[in-house]
């Protein structure tokens, strides 16, 4: 096995640069730096297929970094602008293209997608992961995980041939039963909008590092690479993370092999 998985987009709800803003990170990204950050996505590419995770407004961009012109199976964590506002696009290039996507989310989600854009299922078809699902030959069970002020988002943990790993960019302040699926990964992937987010807690929705390191020491993966980013993490600066963490890099590329 060995399937790959590419970070299409880093960012947090505002992307990196935000366009309003004059700080030292979002300048360095404005100049096509390391820390330009699309809004959070991942594919996930092997022999047996791939699929995407996540289609926020930067959807486009995502493909055309990619050099792609379709993509068929995408999975959707919860219906927040910044992680579903690329569907219509997407529907849009299936009509254009004369073949059906194939979205993927708990049925709850699907319900609110659907009341957004009820036009989608002329060009998609809908699948409901509420059991489970198959994709490219990986087992997926999402969980519902608590998004502070959010309200609430899915986490996913996929196994494949003896590797297992999570996905779980939008949470914060997780109760114990909502650890469970996180413990015994080769990978997390974890969202960390903050290196250490001062606002009070009852107005935030993702982990600051601080706190993310804390939940690695309860749950304690083999790696853990933080997404979800802010313009708050400069990817210049050394953080003193563990061996086994680092941030995620727009693009980047990790293999995925026992």
């Amino acid at each position: 096995m060995n399937d790959i998985i590419t970070f299409w987009g880093t960012g947090d709800a505002m992307g990196v640069p935000r366009v309003y803003c004059d700080c030292e990170v979002c300048g360095e990204a404005r100049s096509g730096g390391v820390n330009r950050r699309f809004r959070s996505a991942v594919s996930i590419d092997g022999e047996e297929g791939g699929f995407l995770i996540d289609c926020g407004p930067d959807w486009r961009s995502g493909m055309e970094s990619q050099e792609l012109r379709f993509v068929e199976h995408i999975l959707i964590t919860h219906a927040h602008f910044d992680h579903i506002g690329g569907l219509p696009e997407w529907a849009d290039a299936c009509r254009w293209l004369g073949r059906r996507g194939q979205l993927y989310a708990p049925q709850e989600v699907l319900d609110i997608i659907n009341r957004q854009y009820p036009w989608l299922t002329g060009n998609l078809d809908v699948h409901s992961v509420d059991e489970g699902v198959n994709l490219a030959g990986w087992k997926v069970q999402g969980w519902k995980v608590f998004h502070g002020k959010n309200g609430y988002s899915y986490a996913y943990r996929l196994e494949k041939e003896g590797y297992i790993w999570a996905y779980c960019s939008d949470s914060i302040g997780l109760p114990e039963e909502q650890k469970i699926p996180l413990e015994g990964l080769d990978l997390l992937v974890l969202g960390t909008s903050f290196y250490k987010e001062h606002a009070e807690f009852h107005t935030r929705s993702v982990y600051d590092v601080t706190e993310a390191l804390e939940l690695l020491e309860e749950v304690k993966p083999k790696h853990t690479i933080f997404t979800h980013m802010s313009h708050d993490i400069d990817l210049s600066r050394d953080y003193g993370l563990p061996a086994n963490v680092g941030f995620a890099r727009t693009g980047q590329k990790i293999l995925l092999k026992k």
